[in-house]
């Protein structure tokens, strides 16, 4: 992957932490391990990458949800996950009080099954306005950026420690 052009490697890199489920959690290794990004580089293009998707989802996943829920197993997943989300916020105050924080910490701890996309169908699914929503989602990808970033730089240090022993 050396031989692709700078500006290859960074879409590819932010191409990468567009998808979800991936994000920028594997977007970043990738800019580093494998195009050989700097740090600074794979992060940025990663971040990038992960935070377009979020205004459509916010702003647009209920049409595509009202179209899918014409046939009985995606409206079987799209109510259980809708009814679930509205519950818990209207049986706590707090949460209703808190929606942003608990947004922004559930994105940005960087474990499978959290992140932009899923942060947004929550903020979908409790009808958070684009403006409440899309600043504690930025937010917490740029948290979970830096845990990755750094978890990568840890990672990186020990494969070179290795390397260098052997």
């Amino acid at each position: 992957m050396g031989t692709l052009p700078l500006i290859i490697k960074y879409f590819l890199t932010a191409f990468i932490g567009m998808i979800p489920i991936i994000e920028l959690r594997g977007a970043i290794p990738v800019g580093v391990f494998t195009f050989h990004l700097n740090y600074v580089e794979s992060f940025i293009c990663s971040f990038i990458g992960n935070i377009i998707p979020i205004y459509f989802i916010v702003k647009y996943i209920r049409p595509l949800f009202d179209f899918f829920g014409r046939w009985k197993p995606f409206k079987l997943v799209i109510d259980w996950a809708s009814e679930r989300a509205t519950k818990k916020i209207a049986e706590s105050e707090k949460l209703q009080n808190y929606t942003a924080l608990g947004l922004f910490l559930f994105v940005a701890v960087p474990l499978p099954g959290t992140g932009a996309w899923v942060g947004s169908l929550i903020a979908n699914f409790l009808d958070l306005p684009p403006k409440k929503a899309i600043p504690p989602i930025i937010v917490g990808v740029l948290t979970a950026g830096i845990i990755v970033l750094t978890l990568t730089a840890i990672a990186n240090g020990g494969i070179q420690y290795l390397l260098q022993r052997g």
